[in-house]
């Protein structure tokens, strides 16, 4: 466990003044302080699907053969490659291009992703199979770095920013000390192949590789040197130097995305899903580690435009991969022609840092609402990534709607899966000089040490979001006074809203953007209780077409097991009714019974996301 230390401002504003917030011994809010990510370390994910994925995850990392995943750069750079490949787009084999990318699509290219996770894995729960691994691995690489690697490449932006995260994480998280050096040498074969600044997909990429002397097939304009700005700044942060930072700088792509979104015009429509929300990312860096109020607009407006013109229900976004027209019937259209609805592990990995990075600066439980909107209706609920390389890529939405593996073993979806599952542990809580906040209500613990040498444990049991009932419990070396920063989701907010108890007695505690602050000084054994009242209401998809509509019951949809558009009223689906002892509702129709269920608990049944309802 690593120490967080909090320092006590004791700023009080005066006597408690809300019904039973003296009786339950809390105090009024002092200012607020900027808010800080525990390690990953410093959670502990109690049994459940989030434990479960995450040890699925690492189990597989493991598991890689490490020939195989140096085999791309050794070929590349001349050098022998013994062992047998490890297939699908990681190869590099000459490629037969498919509709889906083909064997050899992209070799490598999630390398520094599993890096990545196996760092993260490895600060998570100490595990010395994780860090010998990362050290065979990394000593495995550093021969095999070589600029021919990067030469007439399809995703050289892509392949390095992957490498970046991964070495600097292998450095903070896994202890490895030749990381940074690593990276040094990574970034002198793979510089001279980079683009001289940010380039947009398709066209100006196409016409950097003409000049240039590259391949021009059009796939070659894929790659993605707007999304390294925020990694390179991370790298600087981190003590890797500071030409890192003056790279970054140059890979900010200000004229065509960052500047009109800064000026709340929405160009996301015909962007590529994934990476242009990943973008977004390093627009917050560049507000983290340079103070521009410029990007900090951009993310802020650009994720406001994706949950309200682009998202489904789910919060997932981005049918087919790309950004669509607002207020054309883009989102109502693809429920019919595809079932590419949503890069469901990439999109809530990019998703889930924008949202944490946005709801660190902002201190907004609405960044909160957003996250766990796609955190329990898309990945959450991701098929499992196999050894052999099968993965989850896509959700379907559409109207006769399956769980299916992608055509090529592992694609991008592989790389990102892991990193999103070892996320767990910093999405839950964060804290600032004041006290800690409550971000998403997870079976788990949460331990840390305060300024006043007190070790303190706070433990959330909960079958949330299927049970509105949470309950923390503290255990405390000696009584510490902070503030408890609980979030309140929107739907939960009101007069017959959530309801929150310390110690068996009722507390009204304020609720400042989201959040409910409970202020006192705890003391082993405090209690806290806190339900939400998980209402159901119907979501359109969008509004040309409010008679199709999904059905949501607190954050969670409830997909209908049907083959068949159902016949169902409004006041039908709002009736459903849970079955005793599952994940299961049931909505009583002129037809017979509709079923329904969360996307976690569907597995090969039939569904649909969104039903006309008259």
């Amino acid at each position: 466990m690593e120490r967080r230390e909090f320092l006590q401002n004791g700023l009080v504003a005066g006597a408690a003044a809300l019904i039973g917030r003296e009786a339950a011994g809390l105090q009024d809010e002092p200012e607020a302080k900027p808010l800080q990510e525990f390690g990953y370390g410093d959670v502990e994910l109690a049994p459940g699907r989030m434990r479960t994925q995450f040890e699925e995850t690492q189990s597989v990392l493991l598991s890689l053969d490490e020939d195989a995943l140096l085999r791309p750069w050794r070929l590349r750079a001349g050098l022998p490659a013994p062992g047998g490949p490890l297939g699908g787009w990681y190869d590099e084999v000459p490629l037969v291009k498919t509709p889906s990318g083909g064997e050899g699509f992209a070799p490598g290219h999630s390398f520094g992703q599993w890096i990545s996770a196996l760092s993260r894995g490895y600060a998570a729960t100490g595990d010395p199979a994780a860090q010998a691994k990362l050290r065979r691995i990394l000593e495995m690489y550093g021969p095999a770095i070589s600029g021919k690697f990067y030469t007439n490449f399809r995703f050289p932006a892509y392949n390095y920013d992957k490498m970046v995260i991964g070495l600097i994480d292998a450095h903070q998280f896994g202890s490895m000390e030749n990381a940074f050096s690593l990276l040094d040498r990574t970034t002198e074969a793979a510089g001279p192949h980079l683009p001289e600044t940010a380039l947009d997909r398709d066209a100006p990429q196409i016409a950097w590789r003409k000049a240039t002397g590259q391949n021009t097939t059009s796939d070659y304009g894929w790659d993605e040197p707007y999304t390294l700005p925020e990694n390179l700044y991370l790298a600087a942060q981190r003590g890797a130097g500071e030409r890192y930072r003056t790279m970054a700088s140059k890979y900010l792509l200000n004229e065509t995305y960052f500047d009109p979104l800064s000026e709340n015009k929405n160009v996301l429509p015909n962007h590529h899903a994934y990476s242009f929300c990943n973008a977004l990312s390093s627009a917050m860096q560049a507000y983290l580690a340079a103070g521009s109020e410029k990007h900090l607009r951009a993310a802020v407006n650009a994720h406001e435009m994706i949950v309200t013109t682009q998202s489904y229900v789910t919060g997932g976004w981005g049918p087919d991969e790309s950004f669509r027209q607002p207020n054309t019937g883009a989102l109502y259209a693809s429920l019919t022609n595809t079932k590419h609805s949503f890069e469901t592990p990439c999109g809530s990995y990019g998703h889930f840092k924008l949202t944490r990075y946005l709801l660190r600066v902002t201190r907004d439980g609405k960044y909160g609402d957003s996250m766990e909107r796609v955190l329990y209706n898309t990945v959450l609920g991701a098929k499992t990534l196999e050894k052999d390389g099968h993965a989850f890529y896509y959700s379907d939405y559409s109207n006769s709607a399956t769980k299916f593996y992608f055509d090529d073993k592992w694609p991008c979806c592989s790389g990102t899966l892991p990193q999103v599952a070892a996320d767990y542990h910093i999405l839950g809580y964060f804290h600032d000089g004041d006290g800690v906040y409550v971000n998403l209500y997870m079976p788990s613990t949460l331990k840390w040490a305060s300024k006043s040498g007190a070790r303190i444990a706070l433990t959330q049991s909960t079958a949330y979001p299927i049970d509105g009932r949470i309950e923390m419990v503290m255990k405390a070396s000696k009584p510490a006074e902070f503030a408890l920063r609980l979030r309140i989701p929107a739907w939960a907010q009101g007069d017959s809203g959530a309801a929150i108890r310390v110690n068996g007695l009722a507390v009204n505690a304020p609720v400042t953007k989201g959040f409910a602050t409970l202020r006192r000084k705890w003391k082993d054994g405090d209690r806290v209780e806190l339900n939400l009242p998980l209402p159901m209401r119907l979501e359109a998809i969008d509004s040309q077409h409010p008679e199709t509509v999904a059905l949501v019951r607190g954050p969670l949809v409830l997909f209908a097991l049907t083959e068949d558009a159902p016949k169902v009223t409004r006041e039908q689906l709002l009736a459903a009714k849970p079955m005793k002892g599952q994940a299961v509702w049931m909505a009583a129709t002129d037809a017979g019974p509709l079923l329904l269920t969360p996307f976690t608990d569907i597995h090969e049944e039939r569904y649909r996301t969104y039903m006309t309802a008259d």
